[in-house]
């Protein structure tokens, strides 16, 4: 005969599974909605802008200055790339942004985007998802650990909605936040509400489709090459975030207000569409198309698109950092297929998933994407290459608000428990023992 209490226990087990599983479909639905219709205005901006004679140009410092002035006025906590300011919120505000995030993020990636700013969809699609779950989450009265579980289930549904890509993005939802451990009881919100959002999306017309690349059968020498991409692939990943960071404090250091900032960052943008022409600016979604098609990239180009990157962030642009990294990953692949007479588009799509598991320390969801997108053949390349350049990028990230939980290797220690970033290198004298990081407060376990 079965205890009365474990029958108890698994009826309080099943009733949660199913309100979890409602609200998931819920939210990953409503904020699928959401990110299709600002992804739909986004693109007719830039459709018209690019229907402009060539004085179209002349409208990138416009368009900087529209997005500094609609965030100060709408809502200042949209400033910068928004996936960054979720972790943020997450990690010391209970998960609560203010919903006028939405709307400001919105208005000013268009701004930043369609006059040719170079930044990313996936940054305010994520704040987009995760300020509408947070205020759903409020309205519903929810507790803390309920409203970071809805938040989560916003920001899966919200990446889902933007590369296509559900298992993807449901895991970087969940990956993203900490880093060197999985929280495995959210999973299952942020696979429903990342397939809901999925479903809508499709259902709203949002193309999906990528160039086809053919992956080659798994062989020692092939995965050699892989290996030795990889290693390269960490480099670019070093330069890229370094690049953002160096970047982003000279820009600090300036003593001028922000919009003086930005017409300094237009200039540079305009100086870069004069020498190199007008394909480095915004998303790089045509130059990472045309490198999986097989089309390789001018050496220079993963180079060039993190300054250009760098610099529309500082100048007061919005936008996401993880689009252009995609780019970034790819133009390095096709760099590295090109001097030793590889396939370009097998190189490109490793280069991409690549720089997603390196800059934001995301080997699982990066390896899922490229699952996703390229099919299963690619699952033993991506996979090792994800998980190497992850680990010789080090402590490294795009998004500094990351919470470290286990190191990447056992020569660093938490030199102060209490506080998860005091990572140090291991002094040789020190008689190694386990360390843990105090997870208060995260309501996750």
């Amino acid at each position: 005969m079965i205890p009365v209490q474990e029958i108890k226990n698994e009826e309080i087990i099943l009733v949660n599974v199913i309100k979890w599983l409602i609200l998931s479909v819920v939210a990953g639905a409503l904020t699928g909605a959401l990110i299709a219709s600002f992804l739909w205005l986004l693109h007719q901006s830039i459709d018209f802008i690019a229907g402009l004679p060539d004085w179209r140009y002349a409208l990138i410092p416009f368009g900087l200055l529209a997005s500094i002035y609609s965030i100060r006025l709408i809502a200042p906590a949209a400033e910068g790339h928004g996936t960054d300011k979720v972790i943020s919120a997450f990690h010391y505000r209970a998960a609560r942004i203010p919903f006028p995030v939405v709307p400001a993020k919105i208005v000013s990636t268009i701004f930043t985007l369609a006059p040719g700013g170079v930044v990313g969809t996936e940054g305010p699609s994520v704040q987009i998802g995760a300020g509408f779950t947070s205020a759903l989450s409020i309205l519903l009265r929810f507790s803390e650990k309920e409203r970071k579980k809805l938040v989560i289930c916003g920001v899966s549904a919200a990446l889902s909605a933007v590369l296509g890509t559900p298992i993807g993005g449901a895991v970087f939802g969940v990956e993203v936040l900490f880093v060197g451990e999985f929280f495995y009881p959210i999973l299952l919100p942020a696979v429903i509400s990342s397939i809901s959002s999925y479903f809508v999306c499709v259902a709203l017309g949002v193309p999906y489709a990528v160039p086809a690349v053919a992956v080659p059968a798994l062989s020692a020498e092939m995965f050699a090459w892989c290996l030795a991409a990889a290693v390269f692939f960490s480099f670019v990943c070093i330069y890229h975030v370094e690049t953002m960071k160096l970047i982003g404090r000279m820009f600090k250091k300036i003593a001028l207000p922000l919009p003086v900032k930005g017409l300094i960052s237009a200039g540079i943008l305009l100086t870069s569409a004069a020498l190199f022409g007008d394909s480095f600016l915004g998303m790089g979604e045509e130059g990472l198309n045309r490198v999986l098609s097989g089309h390789a990239e001018p050496w220079y180009a993963f180079l060039l698109k993190s300054v250009l990157l760098a610099v529309t962030l500082s100048g007061g642009g919005s936008g996401g950092v993880l689009t252009p990294t995609f780019f970034i990953g790819a133009a390095a692949g096709s760099l590295f297929a090109s001097v030793f007479g590889l396939d370009v588009g097998f190189f490109g799509a490793l280069g991409f998933v690549a720089c997603v598991a390196g800059a934001v320390n995301t080997p699982l969801a990066a390896t899922f994407m490229a699952v996703e997108m390229f099919g299963n053949a690619i699952a033993p390349y991506a996979g090792a290459v994800c998980i190497i350049c992850y680990m010789l990028t080090g402590l490294r990230s795009l998004y500094p608000t990351q919470v470290l939980v286990q190191p990447k290797s056992d020569a660093f220690v938490l030199a102060n428990p209490s506080d998860s970033r005091s990572w140090e290198v291991r002094p040789r004298h020190v008689v190694r023992k386990k360390t843990s990081l105090r997870r208060g407060g995260l309501g996750l376990k």
